[in-house]
């Protein structure tokens, strides 16, 4: 078995761990401050809205030697707006000129197949007009509204409300972080782009209930024991998943990753910037918030009930007595047959401990090993 799969089945089994929990505020802060930096870049930057949300026309001209400066000045100049450039893969260049309007597209064109010195018949344009454009974004936060309350219904009613909650936390941290990023960054948002961050929420909720549900199995009868708190098991849960969160992140991340600085950086199909950013940003951001923000903010809720609060204080006045006595809260471990089926019940509650050996009465000579 590799190291990380060997780090993975002692984490789960609850042999080694860290403590998520309870270091849960220095991950607030690094959230709380990363977030900040996101909503200062969207309110001194502002986003590039592409032509879908605000109108406007993208012209695409045939092969040009004109460099790609030199078009956007001379698209500025003809529009009387900013212009965005590309170079296409034939050696043309798509010309987006956003909030003018369809009437003096015609103009636009002509101007620009002067300065550009191509024949003004083979430049194509695609117009978008500005109503149509307030129509898209509507819609857009429609959807991403309705997705947030399908979600908390959802995780309320298979999980609980504190759940829920921390649930939705986690994901309009994932959101602000990754418009943050496309605000400092300057991309342009697209309709791909409201789709990259609606593929990136459920990808960070499938890895949020993943670890609640580990974390709702494991206290099931949690107040019928002395031994652990609820932060001690939802720091199980983390550590139980966290190999899998990982692996599954970086499986993800690496093809997204090859659309962005490949595709889109190396090859120049700008285009694939819309969605694979947002893409490779929220599936970063998900798998943080699931791990470091999700499931501490459900402990901290948890941690306020009035029995949860009872449990927590038998827990260390026994955890106190034993250390006074200078008794150990584990129980004793010994050493099972290599050769024997693992198939000892794990505990319910809190981590789980190495399996016991079994009577050694089966002929074997005791205190022998094959």
């Amino acid at each position: 078995m590799s190291k990380l799969g060997t780090l993975g089945a002692r984490l789960h089994r609850g042999e080694i761990g860290y403590d998520f929990v309870g270091k849960r505020k220095i991950w607030y802060g690094i959230s709380i401050l990363i977030t900040i930096t996101a909503i200062l870049g969207l309110t001194v930057r502002g986003l590039n809205m592409g032509i879908e949300f605000q109108g406007g026309a993208v012209f695409t001209t045939e092969k040009t030697s004109v460099s790609v400066t030199q078009a956007e000045k001379d698209a500025q100049v003809a529009s009387g707006h900013d212009a965005i450039v590309q170079k296409l893969g034939n050696g043309g260049l798509r010309i987006q000129i956003a909030g003018i309007d369809t009437d003096k597209s015609d103009q636009i064109k002509e101007q620009l197949a002067k300065d550009l010195s191509v024949d003004a018949e083979k430049i194509n344009a695609d117009l978008v007009g500005p109503s149509w454009g307030d129509q898209i974004a509507n819609k857009a936060w429609e959807g991403l509204a309705i997705f947030m309350v399908l979600v908390v219904i959802y995780l309320a009613i298979a999980f609980e409300w504190r759940m829920a909650l921390a649930a939705l936390v986690a994901l309009i941290h994932d959101i602000t972080i990754t418009v943050g990023i496309y605000a400092l960054v300057g991309f342009e948002v697209t309709p791909g782009t409201v789709i990259g961050l609606l593929t990136i929420l459920g990808y960070s909720l499938y890895d949020t209930v993943v670890v609640f549900d580990s974390l709702k199995e494991q206290t099931k009868d949690i107040t019928k024991q002395t031994r652990w708190t609820y932060s001690d098991v939802a720091d199980r849960s983390i550590n139980g998943t966290l190999v899998r969160s990982i692996n599954t992140t970086v499986v993800a991340l690496l093809p997204v990753g090859g659309l962005l600085f490949i595709g889109g950086g190396v090859l120049g199909a700008g285009m694939l910037n819309d969605i694979s950013l947002s893409l490779f940003v929220g599936l970063a951001a998900g798998a943080y918030s699931s791990i470091f923000i999700a499931t501490p903010l459900v402990a901290d809720l948890k941690e306020r009930e009035p029995q949860m609060k009872a449990l927590r204080k038998r827990v260390l006045a026994k955890r106190a007595q034993a250390a006074a006595t200078g008794e150990s809260l584990e129980p004793p471990v010994t050493e099972a047959y290599d050769d024997e089926p693992d198939d000892a019940a794990p505990a319910v509650v809190g981590p789980r401990n190495q399996p016991a050996s079994r009577s050694r009465g089966r002929g074997r000579p005791s205190g022998k090993r094959r």
